[in-house]
């Protein structure tokens, strides 16, 4: 399945696959990745999933995975690389938890510290 390009349920977040990546890989990935991104309170997400296996059977860790995301204002960039297609998956949601959470954390969200009465602030 080269450049094969599907869509999550998420209709904002694009699942992408380069090489030797079959359906059921992908089909285990858009699952994980729709567990992170559909969570209530999580502002807008968009962004792209890319799942790739080298070509090289020598390669000790040949599944890699590198996802983009726009989380609110916020981008999100998270990679990971495994022994299985399982493996990368798993520790891919794991990682992209953790940046997600830590970028909604992280906004205003509109709320801001009132400016000081010398700066024109409530007295």
């Amino acid at each position: 399945m080269t450049g094969n390009a599907t869509r999550t349920t998420t209709p904002s977040v694009l699942v992408r696959a380069d090489g030797e990546v079959d359906e059921e890989t992908l089909a285990y990935a858009r699952t994980k990745i729709d567990a992170i991104v559909d969570r209530p309170g999580l502002p807008l997400v968009t962004g792209e999933v890319r799942i790739a296996k080298a070509a090289a059977h020598h390669a000790d860790r040949p599944w890699s995975a590198a996802v983009t995301l726009r989380v609110g204002r916020r981008e999100v960039v998270v990679l990971a690389e495994g022994a299985t297609d399982r493996e990368v998956v798993d520790q891919l949601q794991d990682r992209l938890r953790r940046r997600t959470d830590k970028a909604t954390r992280a906004g205003h969200h509109g709320h801001r510290t009132a400016a000081p009465p010398w700066r024109g602030g409530p007295r």
